[in-house]
């Protein structure tokens, strides 16, 4: 026996000085089934948090309630919580020991449109919005989000045998009018709370639960803001030429500002002006004196983003032109930037994904919708962003080869995530994305 201490001894030091390569991978299969488990037992608080949420959203830095069920939910497991961050978000912390921060972000507001479902759990709450009364709904699946981003911390605490380090699980506000980021930035995020080595966000889709979609380099687009108000001279509708029409203006604008995606912009790259908003008038007799124009432009690349801004505002002042009108006021603002995702990053969570999900998890084209996370990006985190789908398998077969209606997407009123699985995918989905970076980490790779 007077051999086998300093044998077990030099086996350990021996096991410290393996290269980090030598250690074992991450057992997938088990992990994924420890999780469905966990999600399994958990899924009822889960689905009744989900349908809370969804039947009660917030707008925009009004997300006060929802962001208090987040923070309670957090405490519970143990995360240190700070609300109030950035107006409205809040940020969980959890220690582990030594090792990364790894950040995982969800969303708090919904959108202020009438849902449309007919879910028992649908919302019928009310707002002020801008001046105005309106309906409220979660009809880009933040509460899909929020729910996953719940279960996904409570099954990496359980796990934490598996990972050394500090989760850092924040809710971010105002993500719809991409201002909730930069909020939170301001106010100290990476500041007064340890700054992340990696982030993970996800984001629901109107494709099959089940499924995870991914991209390397550019995932989102930017976007900005269009606002162009059109004077004109107004009078009697049945008098058109003692006038110069604003209303004719604006819809020449909404028409010919279309050239210049289908003429000025190479037809290979991504860019799109679509106008949401036209707001004139009192009465069908009389033409009035101003009509004002809201829109959005999104782009992926800096160079078409520029040559459609200029062709934009110069099409604009055609059409006053023309009319013999006086000069548009143009208003373009800068909105979300497009979220790069990090290949380094990416190319980690990819071989943990892949054997999770197999034939399940592709990658995409790039998303054509905005997104702010790319604030957080921008400010030095390397990040993977990824979707998730919610419908029926049958129901998205069906409805892409004409047998079956087509799918609400995101900001439908009848956009209706099946909630068991799509939250059931998203757990796992960012459970196993967080645990491939503190393993890789820990490799010292």
């Amino acid at each position: 026996m007077k051999h086998v201490l300093p044998a077990l001894l030099l086996s350990a030091a021996l096991g410290a000085l393996l290269p980090a390569q030598a250690r074992a991978e991450l057992d997938v299969p088990a992990l994924k089934n420890t999780i469905a488990s966990s999600v399994e037992r958990d899924y009822p608080k889960l689905d009744a948090l989900y349908k809370d949420i969804h039947a009660h959203p917030e707008l925009a830095f009004q997300e006060v309630k929802t962001a208090a069920k987040l923070a309670a939910e957090m405490r519970a497991l143990g995360f240190e919580v700070t609300e109030n961050v950035g107006k409205t978000g809040l940020v969980a912390l959890y220690r582990n020991g030594d090792g990364p921060t790894i950040m995982v972000r969800t969303e708090l507001d919904a959108l202020p449109m009438e849902e449309k479902t007919g879910l028992p759990y649908a919302s019928h709450d009310k707002t002020v919005w801008n001046g105005r009364e309106t309906f409220v709904d979660h009809s880009c699946g933040h509460d899909i989000h929020m729910a996953s981003w719940v279960g996904a911390a409570k099954t990496l605490v359980e796990l934490k045998d598996k990972w050394h380090g500090t989760l850092m699980f924040i809710a971010q506000p105002a993500e719809e009018i991409v201002s909730g980021a930069k909020a939170m930035i301001a106010d100290g995020l990476f500041t007064r709370f340890p700054k992340p080595d990696f982030g993970f966000a996800l984001h629901d889709g109107p494709f099959a639960y089940g499924n995870v979609l991914y991209r390397v380099g550019i995932g989102s687009s930017n976007s900005d803001s269009l606002f162009v108000k059109f004077h004109g001279r107004g009078g009697h509708g049945a008098a058109p030429q003692m006038t110069i029409d604003p209303v004719m203006m604006a819809s020449r604008f909404v028409v010919d500002v279309q050239s210049v995606i289908s003429r000025e912009k190479d037809p290979t790259e991504f860019g799109v002006v679509s106008i949401g908003a036209i707001h004139g008038g009192t009465a069908e007799n009389i033409i009035p004196d101003d009509v004002t124009l809201f829109g959005t432009i999104r782009t992926f690349k800096p160079e078409v983003r520029t040559k459609m801004l200029a062709g934009i505002e110069r099409t604009a002042k055609a059409v006053a032109a023309m009319a013999d009108a006086p000069p548009p006021e143009i208003k373009i603002v800068e909105g979300a930037k497009a979220v790069i995702n990090d290949a380094g990053v990416v190319a980690t969570a990819e071989k943990v994904l892949k054997v999770a999900f197999g034939d399940k998890f592709n990658t995409s084209p790039p998303g054509t919708p905005s997104e702010d996370y790319s604030e957080f990006v921008n400010a030095g985190v390397p990040s993977m962003f990824f979707n998730i789908g919610v419908y029926e398998p049958e129901r998205v077969t069906a409805a892409r080869n004409g047998s079956g209606p087509p799918l609400p997407s995101n900001h439908s009123p009848l956009f209706a995530p099946v909630p068991k699985p799509t939250i059931e995918t998203g757990v796992t989905a960012m459970t196993l994305a967080v645990l491939s970076a503190f393993d890789e980490h820990a490799r010292g790779r």
